[in-house]
């Protein structure tokens, strides 16, 4: 879609249609009143001037915040204009948004090496991978996981071996740094188990030196501990079929030796060293041991039941475009699995599995293949529109409606994978990607709600019964503590990051603050402040802040990233800005602000606290900030001034940022991901609420919210007031 000097006048001129009151107007300065328990509960009576239950709350008049000053010395409204104009030539012309998913090498390695083993591994794609691959090689030979970060053993074998493939030769100079780095910090036998199995499949590395997942997995019953729904939706969809591929146990011919990459060619496989049996290590090293055991004398009949039982499970989980999960990982170890149970290339399920994966390459102008381990749009898209709006887009501006009409094509409305914990729960949610029915997500629901109240659709029923399906989904999906993780509740078990085949990323999904932050302001949207299920998610919070005062972030970096979203949330429901809680918050970004007036923290934070707040200025980790703060009713603090300048001054003059570094996270440490329209739709949002304030809550038509949820009373909690005049769909 191509910008117009019309859609800048647009974007200045709405100024003056949409503006919002401060969040410190009309709040009272305590938080959630304790019922007996010493919670908020509904036994309490309702404060003068709070909703009656099952309605949504008064709506208070209140002042606008002062402007900014007629000249705009910061120009902070050219660069709302400039980003706004940016963020809708990027547009879709269907709708939607999607900026590149950069994550790290491993992708492309592991590419390559699938290719390989199918016999599919053409010159032209292993050249475009190898270039890309080589590109990111550090002086010292190592490649990271991060921009910025430090070397990583795994990621620099799994390179190394993919230009092997690629041809470059062992004697070459980054060649020989890349191995002697590798043998100096323990060769391959001190790589994570995911890439000595990929070694394993040309025997480079021995199977029997890897621990074993035996495919009877997939009869566990839901109630017995490690069945496979106690596992994350990612991680469930990898091990189902890797206990495949561990049970077959193939080795393809190995193009080339790797020797050099042992700390001792003459012992490459080292005996390990066994835990204490008294420790939770050493007894399920000493399971994974009775499990090689079992491998030996497993039943035949059982083995083959259980291997076609996987078979189906992945088959059955393949999405409309040929993917699994809409992410890269599974898909790839799905390919090979069915490939070993007999599945040829040409078989529609295989070709539509491959043509899926292509799908994930960005094909660079200098000719570099990158692979996207993830695509993104329903989440670019929903978090465009809200910055748009916010920007100051008018409700029905024909972006914003083609991205909404987009939006609503996108909801889900068939049962998956989360329902064997909610069988009873009907469906209705948003995915991250453009083709994941069977794992729609918590998050992504709460966004798109949020996307969608702030635009005016030609057609508000439909909007209402989508919101009103997304709302009782994302209620449902409420774990037993009162928070919310991303894709299924109470996944919580303490045994699958034990097993020693998990050694890297989360294999289960807790509840996490942000996504816990990102339902309640949802909830607060729709009127539902007071209901007992947003009071429980914000009692979770209050008592998940850090003693600095931030929030731990769990999908985003870090610690500035969960106060980003928490904060927002906890405003947006009712709780006041002189509350404890927002009180430390403020203090604690305050006193991790740089130099330059930015905010940025390093993944280092994930595995050193010392880090949490620190790092280079980020457009998107400033904006999250900035969001906090100005949540906070400190507007016109100098900690915001510094901010928003930041902002301002480092804008490029096609209205974009740049950002190298990675804010995202996929697994806290183990996983960092850069999306490229955070830099953009982040900043944008926190220059519009500068300029506009607050977007509103509570601005749900009262049908909508009556109609998809129980009435609950709101005792005891604050009325959420209107900072800004609704243009929520179907409004009158």
């Amino acid at each position: 879609m191509t910008a117009t000097t019309d859609d800048a006048a647009d974007a200045r001129g709405a100024a003056s249609e949409v503006n919002a009151v401060p969040r410190s107007a009309s709040r009272p300065a305590t938080g959630i009143p304790p019922d007996a328990t010493g919670r908020g509960g509904p036994g309490t009576a309702a404060p003068p001037g709070a909703p009656a239950p099952g309605r949504n709350p008064v709506r208070a008049a209140a002042a606008d915040p002062p402007p900014p000053p007629e000249d705009d010395p910061q120009g902070v409204r050219e660069a709302v204009a400039r980003a706004t104009r940016q963020l809708l030539a990027r547009q879709d012309p269907q709708g939607w948004w999607k900026g590149d998913l950069e994550t790290n090498v491993t992708m492309d390695a592991e590419d390559l090496l699938l290719r390989q083993f199918l016999g599919i591994r053409d010159e032209r794609t292993t050249a475009a991978a190898a270039l890309f691959i080589r590109g990111e090689q550090r002086d010292d030979g190592t490649w990271a996981t991060f921009h910025g970060g430090p070397p990583e053993l795994s990621a620099t074998i799994e390179a190394y071996v993919a230009l092997r493939l690629a041809g470059d030769a062992p004697d070459a100079p980054h060649m020989v740094r890349a191995s002697a780095w590798i043998r100096a910090h323990g060769g391959i036998a001190a790589a994570r188990v995911f890439t000595r199995i990929w070694l394993a499949l040309f025997g480079w590395w021995s199977w029997e030196h890897l621990p074993e997942l035996p495919p009877e997995l997939v009869f566990l019953p839901p109630w017995v501990p490690l069945n496979i729904y106690d596992f994350g939706c990612w991680a469930r969809q990898t091990i189902v079929p890797l206990t495949v591929v561990s049970a077959m146990r193939p080795v393809r011919p190995a193009p080339f030796a790797l020797d050099e990459l042992h700390a001792d060619a003459r012992v490459p496989n080292p005996p390990e060293r066994l835990a204490p049996l008294a420790s939770w290590e050493g007894a399920f090293q000493r399971v994974d041991r009775a499990l090689h055991v079992y491998r030996r004398f497993a039943p035949r009949r059982l083995r083959k039941a259980a291997m076609a039982s996987a078979g189906r499970w992945i088959i059955e989980r393949q999405e409309n475009d040929g993917c699994w999960g809409g992410i890269q990982p599974p898909a790839v170890y799905s390919v090979i699995a069915l490939h070993l149970l007999g599945y040829d290339l040409r078989h529609p399920v295989m070709r539509a599995g491959l043509e899926s994966l292509d799908r994930f390459a960005v094909w660079r102008e200098d000719g570099a293949r990158m692979i996207e381990a993830c695509q993104s749009p329903v989440w670019d898209t929903c978090l465009a529109a809200i910055a748009l709006a916010d920007a100051g887009l008018p409700p029905d501006h024909p972006a914003l409606v083609k991205a909404a009409d987009w939006m609503l094509g996108e909801e889900i409305v068939r049962s998956g994978d989360w329902a064997v914990r909610r069988p009873a729960l009907a469906p209705g949610g948003w995915a991250f990607e453009f083709h994941n029915d069977t794992y729609p997500d918590i998050d992504d629901t709460a966004e798109v709600v949020l996307a969608l109240r702030r635009i005016k659709h030609p057609d508000p029923a439909r909007v209402e019964a989508a919101i009103a399906r997304g709302v009782s989904w994302n209620l449902g999906m409420q774990s037993r503590n009162g928070a919310w993780g991303a894709f299924d509740a109470d996944n919580t078990s303490p045994f699958p990051n034990r097993l020693p085949f998990c050694d890297f990323g989360e294999v289960i999904d807790p509840p996490s603050a942000d996504v816990t932050a990102h339902v309640v302001e949802m909830l607060a949207f729709e009127g539902m402040a007071g209901d007992t299920r947003t009071r429980r998610g914000i009692a979770w919070l209050l008592a998940e802040q850090e003693p600095e005062g931030g929030w731990f972030g769990r999908w985003g970096t870090n610690y500035v990233y969960g106060t980003g979203s928490v904060v927002p949330a906890l405003t947006a429901a009712g709780i006041a800005p002189g509350h404890p809680a927002i009180r430390r918050a403020v203090r604690w970004l305050e006193s991790v602000q740089n130099a330059d007036g930015g905010w940025g923290e390093d993944q280092r934070s994930y595995k050193d606290r010392s880090w949490a707040g620190k790092g280079a200025s980020t457009a998107s980790q400033t904006a999250w900030a900035l969001m906090a703060l100005l949540s906070a009713g400190e507007r016109d603090s100098q900690a915001v001034r510094r901010g928003v300048a930041h902002l301002v001054r480092t804008q490029e003059e096609d209205g974009s940022w740049d950002e190298p570094y990675f804010t995202g996270t996929g697994f806290p440490w183990d996983f960092s991901i850069n999306y490229h329209l955070y830099r953009q739709v982040f900043p944008l949002t926190a220059l519009g609420r500068y300029l506009h304030g607050e977007p509103p809550a509570a601005c749900a038509p009262q049908a909508a919210s009556a109609a998809s949820v129980p009435a609950v009373s709101a005792a005891g909690f604050p009325a959420p007031v209107e900072r800004r005049a609704a243009a929520g769909a179907g409004e009158t």
